[in-house]
């Protein structure tokens, strides 16, 4: 069975969608490691209450990305970890550290990509007019949301819409299409 480390940078709740389907038995995968670059993200205590060991690795601690990489890369040794999920980390990661989980590592964006990749995502979308936005999964390369699309879900833009009310819809979508990729990649493994 392969062994999932979810990274997380919040609240968690794309996390916590992936780790109720594979500890449901709906992806036949084991949630190993839910990991953190901050003490504060509220999707620790979710995973812990799940049973899920955590870790922190705050990026502050270090002074470069290099070294920020070793420690994970060394925590992700330690849990034989096979799949990474990023779900809401907000750190850029390098080339040589993506390289290293190349077809093993995914992440969910908030956009329709190639639209829209970085922040505000939602904004971006209603200021160019869009009818609709979305979310996708992909596969992680050394370009900021880029590689292969794995699913995309979109998501209609209402008349009044503010981003706060996209987000929202667009989370609802975010917390079936991630496992259901994952559930499929697993597979391909």
């Amino acid at each position: 069975m392969k062994r999932v480390a979810i990274f997380i940078s919040g609240g968690g709740s794309n996390m916590v969608s992936l780790v109720d389907a594979m500890q449901t038995g709906e992806i036949d995968a084991e949630p190993v490691l839910v990991l953190a670059n901050s003490a504060d993200a509220g999707g620790l205590e979710k995973a812990r209450a799940r049973g899920i060991k955590t870790a922190v690795v705050d990026h502050r601690d270090y002074s470069d990305r290099a070294s920020f990489e070793t420690k994970i890369s060394q925590i992700l040794q330690d849990n034989v970890v096979n799949v990474i999920c990023l779900a809401g980390f907000m750190r850029v990661l390098t080339a040589e550290f993506t390289a290293q989980w190349e077809g093993r590592m995914l992440n969910i964006h908030p956009s329709l990509l190639p639209k829209y990749k970085g922040l505000n995502t939602h904004q971006r979308a209603l200021d160019a007019g869009d009818s609709e936005a979305g979310v996708s999964v992909h596969l992680v390369t050394a370009e900021l949301d880029d590689g292969p699309i794995l699913g995309q879900v979109a998501v209609p833009i209402l008349d009044g819409d503010t981003a706060d009310d996209l987000a929202a819809r667009v989370l609802l979508e975010e917390h079936k299409l991630y496992p259901a990729v994952l559930k499929t990649f697993i597979k391909t493994l």
